[in-house]
């Protein structure tokens, strides 16, 4: 295996040169080229892990996820790590279970370890949050929140509620069931829900019934269980697919057909809900764009250069089976 030792011997130069100019310090430009040369023949590549802990900040990322059996936090930390193992980053995950208290503390956690930025994925943003982040001597990226004086990058999240209740409306279904989330979580609680409730203004006639639920399927399972025996809605919309596939479960455990006895929509573009019969329809996020935006500001701020305090990605309306006209 070759060692910075070979390489320094081939250029003619001392370790310590070799040594700068893999952690990008100052080396002439003919030196570098030398250096740069034998590293692509030889095809050297550098221990991480050995320069991080020389270096001020790591070339360590850390993540901040909510859960770990997200179909969307999967999808979006799997384009996150294939970008920054092109840049030559690592990605360090750690895990919250939705516990506001454990998000703050693996803020601290992280910046004590040198990583060289943060992605946060936080259910909700509190004061504490705020603290956090001003305290620590690292950049914070939020990702699908937002918050006030805070970098973040997010879905359309009106948008794709506005879209949602828009198709739903024009199917001529006058009685709504819709299970939402706990208000606290800006994005699918408030906006995604306000979307589709502002879209359904536009026929006075439609009732909504709001259900607050969990992110939990089994949960979601469970209220389904509960509701759908009661319910007159002939159209069911969830706050997300994950809630959208236990209403379904639910649905087939009690010998309810959809979409006869009721239509059924989510929120994410899940790949499963393409799968299922009925499949369902829903609004499909670009988390892959997502991460690689993600990874793209996040080194922006990381070389503090300027870059827009909030941004956007698009989502797109897919209709399948799981909805008729009433």
């Amino acid at each position: 295996m070759v060692t910075i030792n070979d390489i320094a011997k081939k250029a003619g130069v001392a370790k310590s040169t070799v040594s700068r100019y893999l952690n990008g310090g100052s080396v002439s430009q003919k030196t570098k080229a030398k250096i740069e040369r034998i590293v692509n023949e030889t095809g050297y590549s550098p221990n991480t892990f050995a320069q991080s802990l020389k270096a001020k900040h790591t070339k360590m990322i850390g993540i901040i996820v909510p859960r770990l059996d997200s179909y969307s936090a999967n999808e979006v930390l799997s384009s996150i790590d294939r970008k920054l193992r092109a840049k030559g980053y690592q990605l360090l995950i750690t895990n919250t279970d939705q516990m506001i208290e454990r998000e703050i503390e693996n803020i601290y956690t992280l910046a004590k370890q040198k990583v060289a930025g943060i992605i946060l994925m936080a259910t909700v943003i509190t004061e504490e949050h705020h603290k956090a982040i001003a305290e620590v001597d690292v950049p914070v990226l939020l990702l699908g929140q937002q918050a006030e004086g805070l970098h973040s990058i997010g879905h359309q999240e009106f948008e794709a509620g506005y879209a949602m209740g828009n198709y739903a409306g024009s199917l001529e279904h006058k009685n709504f069931l819709y299970f939402s989330v706990f208000k606290e979580d800006v994005a699918v609680g408030q906006l995604r829900a306000n979307g589709v409730l502002s879209a359904f203004e536009k026929w006075p006639d439609i009732h909504v019934d709001i259900l607050e639920t969990s992110f939990s399927f089994q949960k979601a399972y469970e209220l389904a269980l509960e509701v759908l025996p009661k319910t007159k809605a002939t159209y069911i919309l969830c706050a997300t697919d994950n809630i959208a596939m236990a209403v379904l479960k639910a649905a087939h455990t009690l010998n309810k057909n959809i979409p006869s006895d009721f239509s059924l929509s989510g929120f994410g573009g899940y790949e499963v809900t393409s799968i299922v019969s009925p499949s369902i329809t829903t609004v499909k996020y670009g988390y892959k764009e997502l991460g690689e935006v993600a990874v793209d500001q996040l080194f922006h701020l990381i070389n503090r250069e300027e870059v827009k305090n909030n941004v956007l990605i698009s989502n797109t309306l897919i209709k399948r089976e799981s909805t008729i006209p009433k």
